[in-house]
């Protein structure tokens, strides 16, 4: 059902999935939870946080974020937007330098007889063999948002990476035995904001990553721009980017075989973008993409200022203590405000 004229805009799915989008309009304060303004049913969270001291970054399931937040890192502001923020120095998952406040597409729900990293819990392309199995076949992810704070202080601000969060993306699933070609894990799509400390506007723009293995010198990422450049860019946009602070929206929509995608920003106008995930996106990608892959969505913020060293793309060294304040006051951060993040069955292309 879809509402118009209201603030809220409640979305169900031929799968019965709900997914609500903020309540922006109701009289709300940052008393409220996140569960109480976003349906977080389908969603897990990972915080740059180790309270529990077993050297790893603290989640909260789908039956705990119902009833959470934190203070400082997954919050709701005044306008009852969800805030999600990641210091550059915090406790991080195991195959990566990187800190998040990130949301994990849930599609079991609370039914944990299904693995997080079975089909039931994922999705697939149609084409995939056994697509049948899984959770979803495709399925759409849509949100709404402003990019507030990207690290400052990067060690070396030409690695790629330096001065930019991800704030959506698609994953696929992490698997020992990667015979098949699929399985190792890597990303179709991440959403980036970058933007230099000097500069007036950053950039948006996306990159896909090439479906190989970790030791393939070929898996390298595919960056194509959207608002201001790719991430090679390293001028100012100027007014062809968008500032910190300014809405955009994105939506990545799977159906059947092919990923669509629409950005939006008032100023700047809408572009649309679509990428195969059966075909390889060049010669030296897998040649079946991601084809035989178990896929899911997430979004939050992803910072991609990583403190770790040893150059190229990913390590810029950038600063940070450890100590949140300390490390907030230095502008050692990222930080997006959502108003929107809605999950739901995906749509034919007009």
């Amino acid at each position: 059902m879809i509402t118009r004229g209201f603030k809220t805009v409640i979305l169900t799915s031929a799968a019965g999935m709900l997914c609500l989008a903020s309540m922006a309009g109701a009289q709300a304060s940052s008393a409220m939870l996140p569960a109480e303004a976003f349906d977080l049913s389908h969603w897990k969270i990972t915080l740059p946080v180790d309270e529990n001291g077993d050297q790893k970054p603290d989640e909260k399931s789908v039956s705990q974020i119902a009833n959470y937040q934190h203070s400082d890192f997954f919050y709701l502001n005044e306008d009852a937007h969800l805030v999600f923020a990641s210091p550059n120095k915090a406790a991080t998952t195991a195959n990566t330098s990187n800190t998040r406040s990130e949301l994990r597409q849930m599609i079991r729900g609370t039914n944990t007889r299904i693995g997080t990293h079975d089909p039931g819990n994922n999705f697939a392309v149609e084409a995939r063999r056994s697509s049948d199995m899984f959770g979803a076949i495709g399925g759409r992810l849509e949100a709404t948002l402003r990019v507030d704070h990207v690290a400052l202080n990067a060690g070396d601000p030409t690695a790629r990476a330096a001065h930019s969060v991800v704030v959506g993306q698609i994953h696929a699933v992490k698997f020992d035995n990667t015979r098949s070609g699929f399985g190792y894990g890597n990303e179709p799509i991440k959403i980036y904001y970058k933007k230099f400390p000097d500069h007036d506007y950053g950039i948006v723009f996306w990159n896909y990553e090439r479906n190989l293995a970790k030791d393939d010198p070929n898996r390298n990422d595919l960056s194509v721009p959207v608002f201001g450049g790719n991430w090679d860019m390293t001028d100012d946009p100027g007014e062809a980017g968008i500032a910190l602070g300014e809405e955009f929206s994105y939506s990545i929509n799977v159906h059947r075989n092919t990923m669509y995608l629409t950005f939006h920003n008032e100023r700047l106008g809408t572009v649309v973008q679509s990428r195969s995930l059966v075909r390889g996106a060049d010669s030296l990608d897998n040649p079946y993409a991601y084809g035989g892959d178990s896929l899911y969505f997430k979004a939050g913020v992803y910072n991609q200022c990583s403190t770790q060293t040893g150059g190229g793309n990913w390590y810029a060294g950038c600063a940070g203590t450890g100590d949140w304040e300390v490390d907030k006051a230095n502008g050692d951060y990222a930080q997006a405000t959502f108003s929107r993040i809605t999950l739901s069955d995906s749509v034919a292309p007009e």
